[in-house]
């Protein structure tokens, strides 16, 4: 790969935090402010993260041992084969605090998201030789919607420590490759065993970048040892996790789950995928998916190949826009002031000098990248087919009515519940539900699918009748169903429950009403009835 400044052997040196705060301090602040307005949008997190609690909780009345199964996620329960570290870390500070699950899942998250900045800066730095190419980096992955929604929502208490571990261990591995360090070795191989405890994809991510790292800086004996250290070290040191894991499930766990969130191959879906969304965003917005894409172009034109083979090499195998983006602030930072600066000097702008071309590309970026976090944060942009970003699973009418449930059912009883709330019903309520495909990619690929399939359909009922036959058709027979009002969610789009589904509901004798406030209605399923074998399969009423 072609030597630029992108690329550069020469490593800034460190002159103590001092020197390096007032680069990183644009980003940490951009952080700082997306967080506030995050939390003051969001009376409960974003998304879900209640399997996740369930897990912690589980961990804790087990004596702090492996789990084998997490119950209340279908009848049987889901396998626990998730990486444990930050289970372990919930169930500690639910012990030692007295914090609620819903607190802990808003705060977290965001804070961990400020954290990563810190490894992220640095790499940039090191890698660019650039503090301005670092500090507008480090800014425009803060405020970037597609990290923001795995990072600083609910799930991003298992996400967002994933990312910064992942970064902290690029970092190191660009100094051992580069610098031939061997002080680097420790934290490389610390940081990837975290990271292999944390989150399996942002695992895969880290080897690639590992990998590439080695490739562009090293590509010796020397650095191939380093590289295999960190490797089968870090596999060595996690043992105790998957070691205990295929003794209780087989290795078969793992393959079920590689099989149902994508893989190889994913370039056109990913490209496909970013193009729908760019097409749906707000047009001031679109500069924030061109650059990078106009930037690598460049980057090619000038035989700079790094940057652009990273981020090819990550939408080929995971097809993921919080990675792809992740890379393309980087493209973009040297874009900004090696491409677009000149441009601006030279081709149109012509009474500005090259500082004063810098600065004006560097602000207009900001504005639009902090404008758009900020609205993405609030949930006032369109993120999902034209569903506001960021949506809340549970709002007061669901907790409230998860803790009649709770009080006023058997601890035994079997809930079908509609919409996202599903989530976070079991970890609330102590109760199972029937239908829902958290955990169960643990099950394997068709499991999963046919799980998510009968969610989605049973979320979409509007009337008693739909909902009748869409449980005969699933040989699904809960004792209650729990019934949105209102506004809701499937699967982070928003939905509106019609007034029919309440008139119908009431008028069956299938189903009576047992508790109902603004938000949500329960119904307790007619003893006796059981769904039979349906027959040829037809269109539902919804």
């Amino acid at each position: 790969m072609a030597s630029h400044q992108t690329d550069s052997k020469t490593t800034q040196e460190p002159h103590g935090l001092g020197h390096e705060l007032p680069w990183l301090l644009p980003a940490l602040l951009a952080g700082i402010c997306i967080l506030y307005f995050y939390l003051g949008s969001h009376s409960y997190p974003s998304f879900g993260a209640g399997l996740y609690f369930q897990i912690a909780e589980r961990i804790g009345e087990n004596g702090y041992a492996l789990p084998k199964t997490i119950p209340g996620y279908t009848a049987d329960g889901v396998p626990f084969a998730y990486p444990p570290l930050m289970f372990y870390v919930l169930a500690v500070i639910l012990d030692v605090t007295n914090l609620g699950s819903f607190t802990i899942a808003r705060f977290l998250p965001g804070l961990v998201t400020i954290v990563y900045l810190v490894p992220l800066y640095l790499f940039v730095r090191d890698l660019s030789g650039s503090r301005p190419q670092a500090s507008l980096a480090t800014l425009i992955v803060a405020v970037s919607p597609q990290l923001l929604q795995w990072h600083i929502s609910a799930g991003g208490i298992v996400r967002a420590p994933a990312m910064l571990f992942a970064l902290t261990g690029i970092y190191s591995g660009l100094r051992l490759f580069r610098e031939h360090d061997v002080r680097w070795l420790v934290p490389s191989l610390i940081a990837f065993s975290l990271t292999i405890l944390t989150h399996p994809m942002y695992t895969v991510f880290f080897v690639m970048s590992f990998l590439l790292l080695y490739v562009r800086f090293d590509r010796s004996l020397r650095g191939f040892l380093y590289g295999s250290l960190v490797g089968v070290g870090g596999i060595v040191l996690t043992v105790p996790w998957w070691g205990v894991v295929l003794t209780m499930h087989g290795s078969t766990v793992f393959a079920a789950a590689a099989g149902t969130h994508g893989g190889i191959g994913g370039v056109i879906p990913t490209m496909k995928g970013l193009l729908e969304r760019q097409l749906n965003e707000p047009p001031f917005l679109s500069v924030w998916y061109m650059i990078p894409a106009v930037g690598c172009l460049w980057l090619v034109l000038k035989r700079e190949f790094f940057l652009p083979v990273w981020l090819f090499v990550v939408v080929a195998a995971m097809g993921e826009p919080r990675f792809v983006f992740l890379i393309g602030a980087l493209v973009s930072a040297r874009f900004v002031f090696d491409g677009i600066a000149r441009w601006l000097k030279d081709g149109v702008l012509v009474t500005l000098n090259r500082e004063e071309a810098v600065t004006f590309s560097v602000v207009l970026l900001v504005t639009i990248g902090l404008s758009g976090g900020t609205l993405y944060a609030m949930g006032g942009l369109n993120a999902h087919a034209g569903s506001p970003s960021l949506p809340q699973f549970v709002d007061d009418g669901d907790v409230e009515a998860m803790a009649w449930a709770e009080s006023n059912t058997s601890p035994s009883a079997e809930f079908v519940v509609l919409g996202d709330a599903a989530e976070w019903f079991p970890q609330q309520t102590d109760r199972t539900i029937l239908v829902g495909p958290w955990g169960v990619e643990w099950k394997g690929h068709s499991q999963y699918r046919s799980q998510l399939r009968r969610f989605r359909q049973l979320s979409r009922c509007h009337s008693s009748y739909c909902l009748t036959g869409r449980l005969m058709q699933s040989q699904v027979h809960p004792d209650y169903v729990y019934v949105p009002k209102g506004t809701y969610t499937i699967r982070g789009m928003q939905r509106s429950q019609p007034s029919r589904m309440m008139m119908t509901m009431l008028s069956s004798s299938r189903y009576r009403l047992v508790f109902e406030n603004e938000g949500v209605a329960i119904f307790e399923v007619a003893d006796g009835w059981h769904p039979a074998t349906p027959g040829p399969t037809k269109p539902l009423p919804m």
